[in-house]
């Protein structure tokens, strides 16, 4: 028999709205010297940003005076932002002397606590918000999973779990090893031949969990190949890969290196390319007429460049396409933007040590984006990419608190963006440094 609740009394209902009242009155406030909100827009001089249960609840201007049960973040001498998006990450590796040998050595243990580590150097450089575009162990998912539940620190994750590549392309695991030590991938394993499997594959990230799909249409720098740039899908195969993610509402993105493999994820409508590094006139008028995002990750190139010059640090094969390749990356970038390209920032952290994330902002601005523009392709241009922009990715009301500032202004000076000292995500202050 079900209790019947006594009605509560007239004292006892008013008390409880108060108390209501109360915990709804309590807010954080953000005094901003000067506010870049992420749209491209002007930055504003003095703003006070109000943030109420995880959400921006108004950008008034001035200083607003503060109740008794107000927080106040008191950034009149700096710079306020959107949180960073990155949207080229490997949360669950850090290229290294020895690195190769990680796949014999390291176990789905080793590598998870690894990524957990990376995440938070992450979080802590400003960037709330992360595509990560290639794991091994399924890693990426366990934590985006565990970050979400609030289990560690670290960005918000939109993972690809493992790539998608085709037998001996960049991206089969068993590249490099001997054929006794690993059996042979499967679909399931990210390794695809013919356009039967590119579904299966596609299908086996789902049931992974994935966010989204990437697939390497070309060789790559890094993989124990010797292409880093040929065409390495066929045109049924990613059109099978693209065709079934969106039956599973997936976005598609292709690292490509080369002209024809970037053609082919074109015309079959993938969602954008990274690197791009070979991209002409006819790569770019492709991606202009369907509207794909190109995401560039100079910094990864510079850096495989300049470790290619350390004796030993890649294998024999890896060298020279480090060499050729990387230090094209800022060029094709410049040319890019100059042709209205659509651009999202991302940087290949993994391929350069995690939190070092900001000096993709210093490479794009010297090669010609300024400052305001690069700022907007790591907010509303990643988050437009990612289809969250109606949530996050904007200093704007309504939206998700992802705020983070510096104490110089960044459009005078891009390199302030390495010393990130207020991290705000979902309104949980998660790093204030300032003196």
């Amino acid at each position: 028999m079900a209790r019947i609740k006594k009605p509560m009394t007239l004292a006892a209902v008013t008390t409880s709205v108060l108390l209501a009242m109360s915990v709804a009155q309590a807010e954080t406030l953000i005094y901003a010297g000067q506010l870049i909100d992420g749209t491209g827009a002007d930055a504003q001089s003095n703003k006070t940003i109000i943030v109420d249960n995880g959400r921006i609840t108004g950008i008034v201007d001035g200083f607003q005076n503060a109740d008794a049960d107000d927080t106040v973040i008191d950034r009149r001498n700096g710079t306020v932002m959107p949180g960073f998006i990155d949207m080229h990450t490997h949360l669950t590796s850090q290229l290294a002397p020895g690195s190769y040998m990680h796949k014999f050595t390291k176990s789905g243990p080793d590598v998870t606590l690894d990524a957990v580590n990376f995440a938070h150097k992450t979080l802590m450089a400003g960037f709330t918000t992360v595509r990560d575009l290639g794991d091994s162990y399924n890693a990426s998912i366990a934590l985006r999973d565990a970050i979400a539940a609030g289990k560690v620190a670290g960005p918000r994750i939109f993972t690809a779990g493992k790539s998608i590549a085709t037998t001996g392309g960049h991206a089969d695991p068993t590249n490099g090893a001997k054929e006794d030590l690993y059996p042979s991938p499967t679909p399931a394993d990210g390794v695809i031949n013919g356009p039967y499997e590119a579904r299966e594959a596609v299908r086996a990230r789902y049931q992974d969990g994935s966010d989204l799909i990437k697939l390497t249409v070309t060789g790559g720098v890094l993989s124990v190949a010797k292409s880093g740039q040929n065409p390495q899908f066929m045109m049924d195969e990613i059109e099978g890969i693209v065709k079934t993610a969106r039956d599973y509402e997936m976005k598609v993105t292709v690292h490509a290196h080369g002209k024809e493999g970037m053609l082919r994820a074109i015309a079959a409508g993938v969602d954008s390319i990274e690197h791009g590094t070979y991209m002409d006139q006819e790569v770019m008028d492709a991606m202009k007429a369907k509207g794909v995002y190109y995401v560039p990750t100079i910094t990864a190139g510079k850096s495989v460049a300049e470790r290619a010059e350390i004796p030993g640090f890649f294998p024999a094969l890896v060298q020279p396409k480090a060499k050729a390749i990387g230090p094209k990356i800022q060029s094709t970038f410049a040319e890019a933007y100059k042709q209205g390209v659509k651009i999202a920032f991302g940087t290949d952290a993994g391929v350069f040590d995690h939190g070092e994330n900001y000096r993709e902002f210093g490479y794009m601005v010297e090669a010609g984006m300024p400052p305001l523009e690069a700022i907007k392709a790591a907010t509303h241009e990643a988050a437009t990419l990612l289809g969250v922009i109606d949530d996050f990715g904007t200093l704007t009301v309504g939206k998700r608190a992802d705020i983070i500032a510096v104490a110089g202004d960044p459009l005078a000076n891009i390199d302030v963006l390495a010393d990130i000292n207020l991290v705000i995500k979902d309104g949980e202050v998660v790093k204030n440094s300032a003196n």
